[in-house]
């Protein structure tokens, strides 16, 4: 079904037809006052009887002029195509994840596929398939490092998040850890809402090395707004690093501040877990969807899709084969007079 967001402009569309009758009009009054002369058809000239006239060849081209019309007409009243209802059950959780991005992210201590990759890497697989499943779940996401950015706000689109989660980089958010920074710009986009079911889950490998907020200070105020904190460290405890002597085994998750994250979870009535491999991520995130959604009505959507580039692109080709077909027009009768 087709609607419209500025039906009115549908209005013009008699314009032209008005402009030709005003016109047609003002013609015969002007005829009407000069003197008429009839002659037999055999008294006109000869040239006159043999030059056909191109007005009738411009039928074709005041069609296609009548049709390029309707259609810029119908474009510039913003048609709508909209598809059939479909359901949706939510949950009633709003879900906030907010992702570290910070230069230690880079650390490729995870396997994918037998092969290392880096944390963002695996973070990224994880939580995409993780956000799949949450159907009913409006989930936004937050990233940051050395501040905290809205990346996507809360939505019932997952594909659309699952695909700005992809986008993400290293270092778009700076080389640090705001810790703080993130779980409070989570509080600020859950606070407001009515659900009672409101979930910031935090990614980090690190410590807080930046920011102005404290995350305990921030973990308080998110237990105050019923605002529920799941917190996942992630890194290897091992990992094999080529030295100046030869292979050495280094611990590249010396930094994570495991107590920090411990507590925040704990304040906010949360879990705290470990990430070491990528079938720790997966289970955790596993235990996580396994939360009982809250009840709630059913809600009902309709697909909606813009049609006016292509109602534009139409009259654009109309107009395009209106100048060609008069072009070709005058061009035939000046060759046959």
């Amino acid at each position: 079904m087709i609607e419209f967001e500025w039906p009115w402009m549908l209005l013009a569309l008699p314009i032209p037809l008005l402009i030709i009758a005003f016109k047609k009009y003002g013609t015969m009054e002007k005829e009407s006052n000069q003197t008429t002369y009839w002659w037999s058809s055999h008294a006109l000239p000869s040239s006159t009887a043999s030059t056909p006239s191109p007005e009738g060849w411009f039928k074709t081209s005041n069609i296609l002029l009548m049709f390029a019309w309707i259609s810029l007409v119908v474009a510039i009243a913003r048609p709508i195509w909209v598809g059939s209802p479909t359901q949706i059950t939510p949950s009633g959780r709003d879900l906030f994840v907010a992702l570290d991005l910070s230069g230690s992210m880079q650390i490729s201590d995870m396997y994918y596929q037998s092969r290392p990759v880096n944390r963002l890497v695996i973070s990224k697989h994880v939580l995409s398939d993780f956000i799949e499943k949450r159907k009913g779940d409006r989930i936004g996401v937050i990233v940051f490092g050395t501040k905290a950015y809205l990346q996507a706000p809360l939505s019932f689109d997952t594909k659309t998040v699952r695909q700005l989660i992809q986008e993400t980089q290293i270092g778009f958010a700076g080389e640090k850890t705001a810790i703080g920074d993130a779980i409070g710009l989570g509080i600020k986009q859950l606070s407001e809402l009515p659900s009672d079911k409101k979930v910031l889950i935090l990614m980090t490998d690190g410590a807080n090395t930046a920011g102005r907020v404290s995350p305990l200070q921030a973990a308080n105020f998110a237990a105050e707004q019923g605002v529920t904190i799941h917190t996942i460290g992630i890194g290897a405890d091992e990992m094999e690093v080529q030295g100046f002597f030869g292979p050495q085994t280094v611990n590249p998750s010396e930094d994570l501040d495991e107590a920090l994250l411990e507590n925040v979870a704990s304040l906010t009535g949360g879990k705290y877990y470990r990430a070491k491999s990528t079938s720790d991520l997966e289970e955790i995130y596993g235990d996580i969807n396994n939360i009982e959604p809250t009840p709630s009505e059913e809600m009902w959507q309709r697909p909606k899709d813009s049609l006016f580039i292509w109602f534009a692109i139409l009259s654009g080709l109309l107009t395009l084969g209106t100048i060609v077909n008069k072009g070709n027009v005058i061009l035939r009768w000046r060759t046959k007079k």
